[in-house]
């Protein structure tokens, strides 16, 4: 019996099999868990169907997470097609390239709008219209980073969105525990990794290549490491778990000051 056997997860995110959302599906799958996908566009419908295959999986449909039409469709076919959900993976996030570079200030109008409405809402959005069909004792995810806490070079509005998806899941935790359903919500809050998303913020190379050399483990995060966090986090070893931002960085989040020993360049 794997940790997540009987339990059906609904997964939004996966780009590729590089994505922290697949890192998440497959630690899921290994430990029993049935699992349903959705995408966005043709392009990743191409990349996320035979991923979905994989692990035996029938379930992969479009959504557009920005218009709630579209969230409603996908949650009546999750309905149609399992019952009921355990678990509810949030890992969507985007603003306009553009946004990720140079000062902050320079953020438009438009594109605070739009990083905050895809990376933000649509996780709200997803809860709410997902609480129907939420088993009793389930669990709902999201992705954060460390940018929510800490300024980092050009994340930008992410950053800020970060920050605000953060005190979503605080608020949904509260709104949702003493719910008759007691749903868990949490977040993680991954190092950097190299996936689709994060090619778009600018000076992100030299960021995951410097990292290894400050966090306190010395060695950079693959998605194998935050699937497994999710594992937890979404399983019954969590059961007392809610509101929690948890931080799978190799322990960079509790360093002040970047050590020049051991390894660090000076």
């Amino acid at each position: 019996m794997g940790l997540l056997s009987g339990k059906t997860a609904l997964i939004f995110g996966v780009a590729n099999d590089h994505s922290i959302a697949w890192g998440i599906a497959d630690a899921f799958a290994r430990e029993g868990a049935q699992l349903g996908f959705s995408y966005q566009g043709e392009v990743l419908e191409k990349r996320v169907r035979p991923l979905a295959e994989s692990v035996s999986s029938k379930f992969v449909e479009a959504c557009d997470v920005t218009k709630d039409e579209d969230i409603a469709v996908i949650m009546d076919k999750a309905k149609a097609a399992f019952g009921e959900i355990d678990i509810l993976v949030h890992s969507v996030a985007f603003a306009n390239r553009d946004e990720l570079g140079g000062p902050y200030y320079n953020t438009s109008r438009a594109g605070f709008h739009l990083a905050m409405d895809i990376s933000v809402y649509s996780f709200t959005a997803l809860a709410r219209a997902a609480l129907p069909i939420m088993r009793t004792g389930g669990s709902m995810l999201t992705l954060s980073y460390l940018g929510a806490m800490r300024a980092v070079t050009h994340y930008n509005v992410m950053g800020v969105a970060k920050a605000a998806l953060e005190a979503s899941v605080r608020y949904l935790a509260a709104d949702l525990g003493p719910d008759e359903k007691h749903i868990r919500v949490n977040a993680i809050s991954a190092g950097p990794i190299r996936t689709l998303a994060a090619a778009g913020v600018s000076g992100f190379k030299a960021m995951h290549s410097e990292f290894k050399n400050i966090a306190p483990l010395r060695r950079n995060v693959t998605i194998e490491d935050v699937g497994n966090a999710a594992l937890y986090l979404c399983s019954n070893l969590a059961a007392g778990v809610t509101g929690e931002v948890h931080y799978v960085d190799s322990g960079y989040n509790v360093i002040g000051v970047p050590s020049l020993e051991d390894g660090a360049e000076k």
